[in-house]
């Protein structure tokens, strides 16, 4: 199926999920930083995927404004320059809620890193709560620990919450045999199996995030977040991009 314009408007086939965002996600047409109406974009998204009943948790990451390993292989130590990147994904979380509030969404912002003037610690119980009321969690600062990447963060919170599902928002739409932006024979998979993922290092998400969706058999979609209507579409259960899962 093709991601049109026209959204399944049936009932979402998830009660609670967890959606990665990229940082570079926000910068729109811009090559560094915020771009506002990029984050209005995404927030609008949200809302109606919160409109459809389905309690919906964020992890974001920071590569828009810093990139910990990039910096790293510069000659930075490498736990310093990640916990430099944690920071940035609490400033995109910052800039996430304020976008998404406006829009009459509560959410909270849940930190690794404690910095209780600017959001919440994150406590599982409380996050769990928070989605249970009805409001938009955004899990900042990745697991809190150097050496980790946002998409394993995600897929840790992810068990951590219960989700039924990960997925994966990218500027693609879905996994590739190849790299689609240079080869033009390369083809995409409507599914495939964590163990392909990680023999043929198609580089959806880490290794270590994806040997841990294996292990607790956490299904993964990756989609491309820049198709109007596609957060609705995933959660109504269209087979849009490529779904992950196990043989």
């Amino acid at each position: 199926m093709s991601n049109s314009d026209t959204v399944n408007t049936g009932a979402a086939v998830y009660k609670r999920v967890l959606l990665k965002l990229s940082g570079e996600a926000l910068m729109g047409s811009s090559s560094f930083g915020i771009d506002l109406n990029a984050i209005e974009g995404i927030a609008d998204e949200l809302v109606e995927g919160q409109k459809l009943g389905v309690q919906i948790a964020l992890v974001i990451g920071g590569g828009n404004i810093f990139r910990g390993v990039s910096i790293a292989s510069k000659g930075m130590e490498r736990a310093s320059a990640d916990y430099m990147g944690m920071l940035a994904t609490v400033i995109n979380a910052l800039a996430l809620q304020d976008a998404i509030e406006k829009k009459g969404l509560a959410t909270r912002v849940l930190s690794a890193i404690t910095m209780r003037e600017v959001a919440e610690p994150y406590i599982r119980r409380r996050a769990l709560r928070h989605l249970e009321k009805g409001r938009l969690v955004i899990f900042a600062a990745g697991t809190g620990n150097p050496y980790f990447s946002t998409d394993t963060a995600a897929a840790l919170r992810a068990m951590e919450i219960g989700a039924e599902i990960l997925l994966k928002a990218t500027k693609v739409d879905g996994v590739y045999d190849g790299d689609p932006m240079k080869d033009s024979l390369a083809r995409r998979y409507e599914k495939v199996t964590y163990g392909t993922i990680l023999e043929k290092h198609l580089g959806v998400m880490d290794s270590t995030a994806i040997s841990l969706a294996r292990d607790n058999n956490l299904p993964i979609v990756v989609f491309n977040l820049f198709q109007k209507g596609n957060i609705k579409r995933v959660l109504c259960g269209e087979p849009i991009g490529t779904r992950v899962e196990g043989d």
